[in-house]
């Protein structure tokens, strides 16, 4: 590997730990407002809808993938089955789908 890649990955790593350990620093042996920590817990769930919620809406081929596989992961999800069994589940659905139509 060349210096400059070296010093590239270096520098990645450097910029990504810092937004990481901020808060750490700042924030030790403080707690937040339970407003505030409502609100944190919340970031995760808007963060992943925001990510694929227009995937859903906005795929080329056939809205109706998008529409079926997230109402199959939905379903399977509420129910309470695990992460793996309901994107397996999804993958089937879409399968059946697209054999069929």
């Amino acid at each position: 590997m060349s210096k400059e890649i070296i010093i590239m990955i270096i520098g990645m790593a450097i910029v990504t730990y810092i937004p990481r350990m901020l808060p750490f620093v700042m924030f030790r042996g403080k707690e937040l407002p339970p407003f505030l920590q409502g609100v944190l817990k919340n970031v995760p769930y808007a963060t992943l809808g925001a990510l694929i919620f227009p995937a859903i809406l906005f795929i080329q081929e056939d809205i109706w993938y998008g529409i079926i596989g997230a109402a199959a992961a939905f379903i399977a999800a509420f129910l309470g089955a695990n992460v793996i069994i309901v994107v397996i589940g999804s993958i089937s659905v879409l399968t059946l789908y697209s054999y069929f139509f």
